[in-house]
C-alpha cells in the first residue's frame, strides 16, 4: 500500500461588505432567504444561487436532501451545477458565479469544478459552520476547504469568501437545529 501525504496552503480570501458590490450583497442576502425557505420546507438550512456578471439571478438551489429522501448528493450546490450544466455550456458556466452561504464541500467544490463555474463568492467558512453542526451526522463536515479541491486539478476559479459581516445571520439559521454529540446526551 503506497502512503500519500502532502500539504497544501491556502489562504482564505475574506471581504468586507464594503468591498462587494451593492449587486453582490443583494445577491448574497438573497441566498441567506434561500437558506430559510430550504429549512422552512423541512430541509438543511443551505441554499445558493447563480448569476451572470450583470448579477442576474439565473438559478436558485436550496438544499433537498430531506425532501428528496435523504439522498446525499442533495446539496444545493451539486443540486444547482446538474441543472446548469443541461442548460448552459462549460463557457457560459466559466462567466457565472454561485453565491453561496457557506464554502462547499469536496462533493459541490467538485461539481462547479467540473461544471467549468468560474466564481465561487461565499458567506460562512468551513470552520465557522463546523462550530454550529459539530458532529452530527446529517452534516458531517470535511476539513477540506474548496480552494484545496480547486488548487488540487487543472482549472483556476475566482474563489471569494467568507463574508464575515454576513456570517452571523447564516450561522442563526442553524441555532438548535444540529444535534453534535455533545448536546445528544443533554437531551
Amino acid at each position: 500500500m503506497k502512503k500519500v501525504t502532502f500539504t497544501v496552503t491556502y489562504e482564505e480570501n475574506p471581504r468586507t461588505l464594503s468591498e462587494l458590490s451593492a449587486i453582490e450583497i443583494k445577491l448574497l442576502r438573497r441566498v441567506l432567504e434561500i437558506c430559510a425557505e430550504a429549512k422552512a420546507a423541512g430541509n438543511h438550512p443551505f441554499g445558493c444561487l447563480l448569476a451572470d456578471k450583470d448579477g442576474n439571478i439565473l438559478m436558485e438551489q436550496g438544499n433537498e436532501e430531506v425532501t428528496l429522501g435523504g439522498d446525499c448528493t442533495a446539496h444545493a450546490e451539486a443540486l444547482l451545477m446538474r441543472k446548469a450544466s443541461q442548460i448552459y455550456s462549460k463557457e457560459e458556466m466559466n462567466a457565472f458565479t454561485l453565491y453561496n452561504c457557506a464554502d462547499s464541500c469536496a462533493m459541490c467544490t467538485g461539481a462547479m469544478y467540473w461544471g467549468n463555474l468560474g466564481r465561487h463568492v461565499y458567506i460562512a467558512s468551513e470552520d465557522s459552520l463546523r462550530l454550529v453542526t459539530g458532529d452530527d451526522l446529517r452534516n458531517p463536515t470535511l476539513n477540506l476547504p474548496s480552494r484545496v479541491v480547486i488548487a488540487s486539478g487543472q482549472k483556476l476559479m475566482e474563489i471569494i469568501g467568507p463574508i464575515p459581516e454576513l456570517e452571523g445571520d447564516f450561522l442563526a439559521l442553524h441555532e438548535g437545529y444540529w444535534k453534535p454529540s455533545s448536546q445528544k446526551s443533554m437531551n
